[in-house]
């Protein structure tokens, strides 16, 4: 009893030291700092950089890598001819004029008085979720095929909206999205195009649109066009053209959308936070893109934006004016920008329809909303959506 005793004491003591030890290696979790702390900002997909403590050095410049060099198009063959669409000219105003988002949430703005043309919500949809407005379908895909539906939900949807638009998949370019390489999108494209095909032949298929439309972002195209051609023997078959327009870094583990699946080792654009709004690096993307499809022989095809916006938080260097300014020389742009690679049934316009994001996101993404349940009406970005959309 008397020798327990004598250890007593000693053990006591240690085990307060090491206490002591394990504290003192936790104290960034447990004790204050001098300074301000890092506020990191949590998001599970890496898309906003994320915040260094106030004071902390920056890191170095980035450089940009060069484009990336593209295949050669094919030119023995030209892709087989699109479904017939109705004149650009019965496209009026404001149907060119969509967003993305919710459908309570949108049929909320709608009656907030957002002249809204066309919706999108990532989904199928057996009947339009708001009356009036056009809805383009999507089936979402990863690498083992369709997800979110069936083929036989499609099936019922396509005998009820004959003439519908189908977009297949939602950025298949980004990990954290549809995550499906080109070659793998290839395949799937096909199948979803033959089933939606033969039971409509009046359908609009569209093609997934990637997150940008960028050298890297096209040569992941360029690969799945190719893969197309060699497997099926024929160019792919595309009724309407679609590109996102965001601008984001392209850099593995780092802020931004990263670098496609299949393509590890690729070098993309290593945009900074300010080139986020740059209308110079908008246009010129878009005009590219536009080249682009003509040199792959689809200059004859509309071109539809299924999302772009901006994405980053107001506190780094985003607020409601430089959105809504953004906005409004986005659309300067869609309604008077021609060029000789533009849709000639359009009057050589560039781009035919272009959904913006968001209608109303309450998580990632609130930069760009339309519309404030907590007010009951349009932000000021919704305000200048609906002066453009209402044609004033």
């Amino acid at each position: 009893m008397n020798t327990w005793r004598s250890y007593a004491l000693p053990l006591i003591l240690l085990a307060a030291g090491l206490a002591l030890i394990g504290a003192y290696a936790l104290r960034p979790h447990l004790w204050p700092q001098s300074g301000p702390p890092p506020t990191p900002t949590y998001t599970p997909e890496p898309i906003i950089p994320t915040r260094t403590p106030l004071g902390a050095p920056a890191a170095d410049a980035a450089v940009t890598a060069p484009p990336l060099t593209t295949p050669a198009a094919p030119t023995a063959v030209s892709p087989p001819p699109a479904a017939a669409l109705a004149p650009a000219t019965a496209i009026s105003h404001r149907a060119r004029f969509g967003a993305a988002g919710g459908a309570r949430i949108t049929n909320a703005a709608l009656q907030a008085d957002l002249p809204l043309g066309a919706f999108i919500n990532w989904n199928v949809a057996l009947e339009p979720p708001l009356p009036g407005v056009e809805f383009w379908q999507m089936v979402r895909l990863d690498e083992n095929g369709i997800r979110r539906t069936t083929w036989e939900e499609i099936e019922h949807i396509i005998a009820a909206n004959p003439g519908a638009f189908w977009v297949v998949g939602n950025e298949p370019d980004v990990r954290w999205q549809d995550n499906v390489t080109p070659q793998r999108y290839a395949a799937l494209y096909h199948e979803v195009y033959t089933f939606i095909k033969q039971r409509d032949p009046t359908a609009q298929v569209v093609i997934g649109g990637v997150s940008q439309a960028t050298p890297l972002r096209r040569a992941y195209l360029d690969i799945v066009l190719d893969t197309y051609q060699v497997a099926y023997g024929t160019p792919m078959p595309v009724d309407v053209w679609n590109v996102h327009a965001f601008i984001l870094r392209e850099e593995a583990d780092s802020w931004g959308v990263g670098i496609p699946p299949g393509m590890d080792g690729a070098a993309g654009i290593l945009y900074e936070i300010d080139d986020h709004a740059d209308m110079a690096i908008f246009r010129q993307n878009l005009l590219d893109f536009r080249a682009w499809m003509a040199d792959r022989g689809y200059g004859d095809r509309p071109l539809v934006i299924t999302e772009y916006g901006i994405l980053l938080p107001e506190d780094y260097g985003f607020p409601p004016e430089v959105v809504a300014d953004f906005l409004a020389q986005s659309f300067d742009f869609f309604l008077t920008a021609v060029d000789a690679t533009g849709y000639p049934a359009d009057n050589d316009r560039l781009v035919q329809w272009w959904f913006w994001y968001s209608i109303y996101d309450d998580g990632l993404y609130p930069t760009g909303n339309l519309y404030d349940p907590a007010t009951g009406q349009l932000t000021l970005i919704g305000e200048a959506f609906a002066r453009y959309a209402a044609g004033q």
